[in-house]
């Protein structure tokens, strides 16, 4: 077997780091080990929302729409992702938040992959 080589199901993975497949908290050596950039599978519920802002953020985030429809909250102004393949890019020092409008799937990819930005989830939330 190759350790270079990781074969897993975005959908499974996904519930070890709250939706994040690749990032700096996956073990050294790993290879969804990263300190250059996190990928997320974020499958949200219609009505599901961050439980608070995103502020003094660090990174620059790109969100793409999968399926569904989600809206994106930043700095006076909301981005609403209503088509498969919409996205939003925000760079470093955006402050952000999101809606689920409608059951929906996104990948998100945020760069660098910095640990220390984890918001705790709400009870019963992963």
């Amino acid at each position: 077997m190759d350790d270079s080589v990781y074969v897993g199901n975005a959908g499974k993975d996904a519930a070890r780091h709250r939706g994040w497949l690749l990032g700096h908290f996956e073990a050294v050596g790993d290879p969804r080990h990263s300190e250059d950039v996190e990928i997320k599978w974020g499958v949200h519920p219609r009505g599901d929302e961050r439980a608070q802002w995103v502020t003094g953020e660090e990174r620059t985030t790109l969100l793409l729409l999968v399926s569904g429809c989600f809206r994106v909250e930043l700095p006076g102004r909301s981005v609403v992702l209503d088509q498969q393949g919409d996205y939003v890019v925000w760079g470093r020092g955006v402050d952000h938040s999101w809606y689920a409008q409608e059951d929906s799937l996104v990948l998100t990819v945020r760069w660098p992959s910095l640990p220390g930005y984890r918001t705790s989830a709400p009870p019963g939330r992963i």
